[in-house]
């Protein structure tokens, strides 16, 4: 087991974790109602089975017409057309327009055979009884929405590997797939030692906390596509970590274990996790803060990531190791784009070169833009998250950061 306290880069021992893992797939999927699978990975290539939209519509309140009849057309010289009648919405067009026609159209609406544009409504006016005017000229489909314009039949339209959104689930939708496969879930064991910790519908005592860790983890693990198949409660006491370890181990995909990663005499998780099989602990201690004495290990073919006890350093770095981890175990096509928001530091920051720092910040405005302003608090206090919006990043190579400093903001 690599000596506590050789400090890696984040970079480099996020590296050197997803390096001992086997190469991913193949995946396996499981069939669900489409609106059902937001931020589930596909599991499947999708191919359009019709053309979207089906018809060519308008996109306006107006007239169809034919484009070439309001050549020249102006508020001082119109185009003089006749009503041919009007086309009613969810309904085929059934008339045809000849030259010098025009039909009456909603937006949404079935364009009319012979027609080719739309003029908008507010650029006419009705004139003698059965005609209106058209006060400016219109190009051939403007106004419209050809037939397949957004999707051709057959078009891949959605590729497996891409996680769902609501516009996804939207134009699923909208061809009429109502189910999907999709990447199953892995299954994630979350452990959380240490005698001090009751559950939170429990009382208090002297000495105890609640459990916090076990419910921000497993809503970020559902949020990153992963599934809770056990949340277990251990005391330190390391035979039954033990056999929390091997059971998880034996049934599950991926093993998170909160607190005993200080160096203490009560330290049980390190030489835990390294007895429970190889390659075992890889990183024991990260140039980071929060979440120096961070353990990654590899058993067999299950990752095992050892967390701070403290919420705040679980949680960020939590935030840090499992996106990649559940991308990779997910095989999605492209890594998700992290929300971020440019922001300028109000205050001075000092830092120690050599450890990238992780400071949660409020978000407020002034004339200038946003302003990333500290929330200051120590790593075991959750609140200190609640208050924050996002987390700015201080280089390694950096000893602070300046008030006035352009930051991005990752938000939370």
């Amino acid at each position: 087991m690599p000596e506590f306290l050789r400090l890696l880069p984040p970079d480099e021992a996020l590296a050197r974790w997803l390096a001992a893992l086997p190469e991913p797939g193949p995946f396996l999927t499981e069939a669900s109602p489409t609106p059902e699978a937001l931020d589930r990975v596909l599991g499947e290539d999708i191919v359009s089975p019709e053309a979207l939209p089906p018809f060519a519509r308008s996109t306006v309140d107006g007239y169809a017409l034919r484009a070439a009849d309001t050549f020249g057309a102006t508020p001082g010289l119109p185009a003089y057309l006749d009503l041919a009648g009007e086309i009613h919405m969810g309904q085929a067009a059934g008339l045809r327009l000849d030259s010098g026609q025009a039909a009456l159209i909603h937006t949404g609406g079935m364009l009319p055979e012979g027609a080719d544009a739309v003029l908008m409504l507010e650029d006419s006016q009705p004139a003698r009884s059965g005609q209106i005017e058209a006060l400016k000229a219109v190009a051939s489909g403007e106004n419209v929405l050809h037939a397949g314009e957004d999707v051709e039949p057959g078009q891949r339209v959605l590729t497996a590997g891409r996680r769902l959104r609501p516009q996804e689930l939207g134009g699923l939708m909208a061809l009429g797939i109502t189910h999907v496969q999709l990447r199953t879930r892995p299954r994630v064991a979350l452990l959380s030692t240490g005698d001090e910790l009751i559950a939170p519908d429990e009382s208090l005592g002297a000495g105890q906390v609640r459990d916090v860790n076990s419910y921000s983890l497993a809503a970020l693990i559902e949020r990153l596509g992963g599934q809770i198949s056990r949340q277990v409660l251990l005391g330190d006491d390391r035979s039954k970590l033990d056999d929390a370890l091997r059971l998880a181990h034996s049934e599950d995909d991926v093993i998170l274990v909160t607190a005993g990663s200080s160096v203490s005499e009560r330290d049980l998780t390190a030489a835990a996790i390294d007895a429970l099989g190889k390659p075992g602990v890889l990183v024991h201690g990260i140039q980071i803060k929060p979440g120096k004495p961070t353990i990654l290990a590899v058993a067999g073919s299950v990752p095992v990531l050892g967390l701070p006890g403290n919420p705040v350093s679980a949680f960020i770095i939590a935030g840090y190791f499992l996106p990649p981890l559940f991308q990779r175990m997910l095989g999605i096509d492209r890594r998700g784009i992290e929300p971020a928001i440019p922001a300028r530091l109000s205050v001075n920051i000092p830092s120690v070169a050599g450890r990238q720092d992780f400071i949660p910040v409020r978000l407020t405005r002034d004339e200038a833009g946003w302003l990333a302003e500290p929330v200051y608090g120590r790593s075991n206090l959750i609140f200190t998250l609640v208050r924050a919006d996002g987390l700015i990043r201080i280089p390694a190579s950096a000893t602070g950061l300046e008030a006035g400093s352009p930051v991005m903001v990752n938000l939370l």
